[in-house]
């Protein structure tokens, strides 16, 4: 089997090191990954200029782009044949509800989807997590599965693993993206020249936490893996819309 890994925290990170030292020891590995932290990037392309790709002492592949850019040179051109699976990770915090609008892990996944390829965004509940070994198996034993049986479609799964050792997990649940309050207002500074700067606030607190969700299962120490879908299209409001249509005409 082949996998193509990939993060958004940059070739660097320690999550994204775990994660191949696990995924190594049952699979071939190809690591392409951000040559600097690209959180928060979300499904951006690079259009404006080409790409740059060079290898790392490590090994691995780095591209100064976006984790996007990172998937699809790689799958569009870089590897001579298509990787069988697409993990993404390990992110250091949690991609969870809102957070997936965002995130630069689930987008490098998304980027595996659309081309056709099985894809597994992971992530840890924390920020500053100790427990990226917990990850790493779970990646193997995600993996392990998909290996023993192959979906005729490909899916896109959104994981997130609470930051625990391994022991004191209590299990896996197939859960729904939950739902975050509003970000908190930006934090305003000033720059040395006295002009007003920004920061983003950080995200809201989860909205929408209840039984069934991603919060829900990170709250109860369990692994959380949520399915994904690209399709934004609001279904229930398609007559609505043409109603309100109809009537402006």
């Amino acid at each position: 089997m082949r996998i193509l890994i990939s993060n958004d925290d940059g070739y660097f990170a320690p999550g994204l090191a775990c994660l191949a030292k696990h995924l190594s020891a049952i699979a071939e590995v190809t690591v392409v990954a951000p040559e600097r932290d690209r959180s928060g990037a979300s499904n951006s392309l690079t259009l404006n200029r080409p790409l740059n790709l060079r290898r790392a002492a490590s090994g691995f592949h780095y591209v100064d782009g976006t984790p996007t850019d990172c998937v699809h040179l790689a799958v569009t051109g870089m590897l001579d044949v298509q990787p069988d699976i697409i993990v993404s990770g390990i992110n250091a915090g949690a991609n969870m509800g809102d957070d997936t609008i965002y995130s630069g892990t689930v987008a490098a996944a998304t980027e595996g989807f659309l081309l056709g390829v099985p894809a597994i965004a992971i992530s840890m509940s924390k920020f500053d997590p100790e427990h990226f070994d917990t990850a790493g198996k779970v990646a193997v034993e995600l993996v392990q599965r998909f290996m023993q049986e192959a979906r005729p479609h490909p899916w896109l799964l959104n994981v997130n693993v609470p930051d625990i050792p391994y022991e004191q997990l209590q299990g896996m649940e197939v859960t729904r993206l939950g739902k975050r309050h509003k970000a908190e207002p930006v934090v305003k500074a000033s720059n040395p020249h006295g002009q007003p700067i920004y920061w983003i606030g950080p995200a809201g607190k989860a909205q929408d936490a209840g039984e069934g969700t991603d919060f829900n299962a990170i709250n109860n120490n369990r692994v959380s893996i949520t399915p994904l879908q690209i399709d934004l299209t609001q279904y229930s409001q398609l007559d609505a819309v043409r109603t309100w249509m109809g009537a402006s005409a």
